[in-house]
């Protein structure tokens, strides 16, 4: 199946029992067993659930996958990965990600023994000069957040196996529709559903994908033993949302560009991120490993303070002054106080995330409003 057929029909059938071609929601906490072990294929919903079941099926063949693994959260499913791990383990990650995974490797798992080295992973020789015989895993989050660095996957990727190491990479922004890190040599596929693979602002969810059996065992008792699983009410609102998500990548693809061009060319913008500007650092590895660039964009304006970045998100009107991304809304955000406030502001600095950058969401909206909403906003 081509990528917009997959969307629709990949890993979901009618209901058996009804013919409905949308998948029900399995609203129910247990299973009726003729004898005991005597089912059909379900105990207890917090180990399996039909529409979850379909989800997971649905989300393993969009990332080219074999199995998914749905979690409560985004976070929740960074929880699990590194559960993986054990006490005296290495980790090398993005040094410019998400503040939630920063926050959950440094306060709450380093306090269990696991080592986590912050590195600029578009630079391999600096990804190298930290490992070590206790490398067990490299974390990669590309595009990053919110400084959109690109990551060469594949090169990761091929370090990783040279060492017996796991690649995980967080594929939020770019989406399956963008591109597939498991194509590329990666490991795990970790996505925030919460944001375009959802798509609508509606739910929190998160999901792993992986092509060995084995390691999908193990996240399987993680996600059962641990039980931040997502209800089924919320799985069906993914099912649902995905099935727009080629047509809505495209559109954020779109506009993004636009936004990014007009950004580039304004007076009063300092610095933008956004590899799909063929200025940017990025854009020969973006091209090289993504179908296009996406929807998320950060820019600086001149002067670089914090109270005119203030001023501009006050004034905007058709973005939203809010957390999250991903939705077919526009959303404008405050890195430094907002998503990323649980970065000291010492690292925060070492990746140019400066306390005056936006970040901009680009939704599905029509361009020219969104370009005339940050005209009179920048002014």
């Amino acid at each position: 199946m081509k990528f917009g057929t997959k969307v629709i029909h990949a890993g979901v059938e009618p209901d058996p029992t009804t013919g409905a071609i949308m998948t029900p929601i399995y609203q129910t906490s247990t299973y009726v067993q003729a004898s005991p072990g005597d089912h059909q294929g379900y105990e207890y919903a917090r180990t399996q659930n039909p529409t979850r079941h379909t989800l997971e099926n649905n989300l393993a063949a969009l990332e080219n996958g074999t199995h998914a693994r749905c979690f409560a959260s985004g976070m929740a499913a960074v929880d699990a990965v590194i559960k993986l791990l054990k006490p005296g383990d290495e980790v090398i990650s993005t040094n410019d990600l998400y503040g939630g995974s920063y926050r959950i490797f440094t306060k709450i798992f380093a306090n269990y023994g696991i080592k986590f080295h912050f590195v600029p992973m578009n630079n391999l020789e600096s990804v190298k000069e930290k490992i070590t015989d206790k490398t067990r895993m490299f974390w990669v989050e590309t595009p990053t957040n919110p400084m959109m660095n690109v990551v060469d996957i594949q090169a990761v990727a091929s370090l990783a196996k040279d060492h017996s190491a796991w690649t995980v990479v967080d594929n939020t922004f770019a989406t399956p529709y963008l591109q597939n890190p498991l194509d590329l040599g990666a490991d795990m596929v970790l996505h925030s559903i919460t944001k375009y693979l959802g798509g609508h602002s509606d739910t929190v969810m998160g999901a792993v994908i992986v092509n060995d059996s084995t390691l999908d065992e193990r996240l399987g008792f993680i996600q059962n033993s641990c039980g931040a699983v997502p209800g089924p009410q919320d799985c069906f609102l993914v099912l649902r949302g995905i099935k727009t998500l080629h047509v809505r990548m495209q559109r954020h693809c779109e506009n993004g560009q636009k936004i990014a061009e007009y950004l580039n060319e304004h007076a009063k913008v300092e610095r933008i991120y956004y590899p799909g500007l063929e200025t940017s650092a990025n854009y020969e590895v973006a091209r090289k490993q993504m179908r296009d660039f996406g929807g998320m964009l950060s820019f600086v304006l001149k002067g670089d303070r914090m109270e005119d970045a203030f001023r501009t998100l006050e004034k905007l009107k058709v973005f939203a002054l809010a957390e999250s991304l991903g939705g077919v809304e526009s959303l404008a955000g405050h890195p430094a106080s907002m998503t990323h406030a649980s970065i000291p502001k010492e690292e925060r600095a070492k990746t140019g995330l400066s306390d005056s950058l936006i970040r901009l969401s680009v939704g599905i909206e029509d361009s020219a409003d969104l370009i005339a909403d940050l005209e009179q906003a920048i002014g």
